[in-house]
């Protein structure tokens, strides 16, 4: 591509003699350089882009893309571009590289702490039942239809819910080559701060909820706040959660339509009423508003999925879908994979298992007030948890408080240590918990889920927090393959290898 093009795209002035120059590729990693690709410096949390310039130049890099600060050398080698803000700019180079595709699809942003994901698929769910060709990208991966896209982030180690723009423009311009017409995609907070999707309007955008979280990344929840209210600046139609204490800041950066919704009888243009939680269907509501009244249930249990399918099924009433489909879909929609989603055991299992994503102190209340609900009768709410590494450390004791305090009893234990110790983790959970309460600390992360499942009690609810759809582990030694739910089925079968011997052992003994 001329670089000329790119420049004007990413507003970078462009000195006439390089405006014709064939740029081949754009790199953010020296290490990836090929000849003739244009190397944008990134300021990152860790490293500094201009420090790896030279080695970019010696790769075949042709052009460097630098900060207002950098000093710009004397170098006839290349051709040095400087920009206000290379991490706004590196997005707006790669739309441009990949021919704008946010203007060839309706966009659907999902933003909150909690809940983006539920709401995400339900609203793509939805959107394919009224036949409009769909895409989404998020936490569980990115597809459209059936076919699952290539998302492999740079780094490995890298969990992002919204992938870096070298990655998230590249999917969408296949979506778009593929059809959609619709693309539904979680948009993170860090996304927001690091301009990843700054070149993309919304068509609508929807706010779940905002608690403690990601404080090690913006310091104050205020930060955090203003993060995502960036979302509503560039969306047609904005669904907010009007029950959040952060609404109100939320809506002053709404530029296109508002809508509201409460569960909690707020003043808003949705609400739920007649809720039941522990209908033979999952959830049930009435959906009501101005000309709105539509009874509402979902399989998915607990009472934040009032909230997510109000807003996926609002979302969707609003662009155009019909009351029915959103009705029939809601009412049918299987759990999505590590959200409420039970391990199938078979009927000779006398307990469940159940695994989530609940990773924040408001996520794994809201999970374990539910699993408290479904126990049943007789039986124990037995939580197995931990707190990530290199994360916010802040929220550690807060969810070894309410582990504690909400179950029967809790298993302390790893949950992607990355580069810190586990057991120093561990202790900073340990703070939270008194002196009477029940639990066990087992730092491996399988032997503790083994543990679990070797000593369940008859109707005992096992919940495995943290994880939900991960099928790797983080430890300094880097990413393994880690599936909970294959640990869960090979404990399952030792068990019951077990619990037959010992039968066999009473049968003989009773015929001797």
């Amino acid at each position: 591509m001329i670089l000329k093009g790119l420049c004007e795209h990413a507003e970078i002035f462009c000195p006439a003699y390089a405006e014709n120059i064939e740029i081949t590729g754009i790199e953010t990693d020296s290490r990836r350089v090929e000849k003739g690709e244009m190397f944008v410096c990134i300021r990152g949390l860790h490293t500094d882009g201009h420090a790896y310039i030279e080695d970019a130049i010696e790769r075949g890099a042709s052009c460097i893309v630098v900060d207002r600060y950098a000093i710009i050398p004397t170098d006839s080698r290349v051709v040095y571009l400087q920009c206000g803000d290379c991490r706004r700019a590196v997005a707006y180079l790669y739309d441009a590289w990949y021919g704008e595709p946010g203007r060839r699809l309706k966009l659907i942003g999902v933003t909150g702490t909690n809940g983006k994901t539920s709401v995400s698929h339900m609203v793509y769910a939805i959107l394919e039942a009224s036949l409009h060709r769909c895409g989404i990208i998020g936490t569980v991966g990115c597809r459209i239809g059936e076919r699952m896209l290539e998302t492999s982030p740079e780094d490995p180690l890298a969990n992002m819910t919204t992938p870096d723009p070298k990655t998230l423009y590249r999917i969408l311009c296949e979506m778009a080559e593929a059809g959609a017409e619709y693309v539904v995609m979680e948009v993170s907070s860090h996304a927001l701060t690091l301009e990843k999707t700054a070149p993309l309007s919304f068509e609508c955008a929807i706010f779940t909820n905002l608690t403690p979280e990601h404080l090690d990344f913006h310091k104050t929840m205020e930060n955090y706040a203003h993060a995502k209210a960036k979302l509503f600046g560039a969306a047609r139609l904005s669904v907010i959660n009007a029950d959040s204490p952060y609404a109100s800041l939320i809506e002053k950066s709404v530029r296109g339509r508002c809508v509201s919704c409460t569960v909690k009888g707020a003043d808003a243009d949705f609400s739920a009423e007649e809720i039941q939680t522990d209908s033979p269907r999952g959830t049930e509501y009435r959906l009501c508003s101005i000309g709105t009244r539509l009874r509402l249930s979902c399989r998915i249990p607990g009472s934040f999925t009032v909230m997510n399918s109000m807003q996926a099924a609002v979302a969707a009433l609003s662009l155009g879908c019909t009351p029915a489909t959103v009705k029939n879909v809601l009412s049918t929609l299987d759990p999505i994979k590590g959200r409420m989603e039970y391990v199938r055991l078979g009927i000779e299992a006398d307990f469940s298992v159940l695994i989530d994503y609940a990773h924040t102190p408001d996520a794994l209340e809201k999970l374990l007030v539910t699993a408290r609900s479904l126990k049943k009768e007789g039986g124990r709410t037995v939580v197995l948890f931990g707190c990530g590494g290199d994360r916010d450390k802040t929220k550690r004791a807060i969810m070894g408080e309410i582990a504690t305090r909400l179950s029967d009893f809790a298993i302390v234990t790893s949950d992607n240590p990355r580069m810190e110790d586990p057991t120093q983790i561990i202790r900073e959970i340990l703070a939270g918990i008194g002196a009477d309460a029940a639990y066990r600390v087992i730092p491996d992360r399988e032997e503790a889920i083994r543990f679990a499942v070797m000593n369940a009690k008859e109707k005992d609810l096992i919940v495995l927090a943290g994880k939900g759809h991960e099928e790797y582990e983080i430890t300094r030694t880097g990413k393994r393959a880690f599936s909970e739910r294959n640990i869960v089925k090979d404990a399952f079968e030792s068990r019951k290898r077990i619990k037959n011997a010992s039968l066999k052992d009473e049968e003989k003994t009773e015929e001797a």
